[in-house]
């Protein structure tokens, strides 16, 4: 499944539709960002299962802004609505493959059970 680009109409459908999404924030006139998409592009071919989706920080800066992003590129893991992390700065493949599995493993038990008591309450 090739990257997706999320912008304003799409963003909340993707991250609610999807268990596990990996967005990257980036610009084109960000140099480390650009020469990082090649490998982002690359890891998300080889986990289909994994929505791997890119904003544009100028063109939907309200989505950053919502999230603070304030270094570019900067990987944010939604698992399941949540962020587990973020990485700031250029990866290289074995680095993102790495942060994928640790992401992938991560424990939502503790995140489910505090959403689940909101929920109850």
């Amino acid at each position: 499944m090739a990257v997706q680009h999320l912008n304003k109409s799409n963003f909340k459908q993707t991250i609610e539709g999807n268990a596990f999404v990996i967005v990257d924030f980036w610009a084109p006139w960000c140099e480390p960002c650009v020469s990082f998409t090649p490998t982002f592009e690359a890891v998300s071919e080889a986990h289909p299962d994994i929505v791997f989706a890119m904003v544009n920080i100028d063109e939907d800066p309200e989505i950053s802004n919502y999230f603070n992003v304030k270094q570019i590129p900067a990987v944010m893991p939604i698992r399941n609505q949540v962020v587990v992390d973020a990485q700031v700065g250029e990866m290289s493949q074995g680095e993102l493959e790495s942060a994928l599995k640790s992401w992938g493993e991560f424990d939502m038990g503790e995140i489910n059970r505090h959403f689940d008591e909101k929920a109850s309450a």
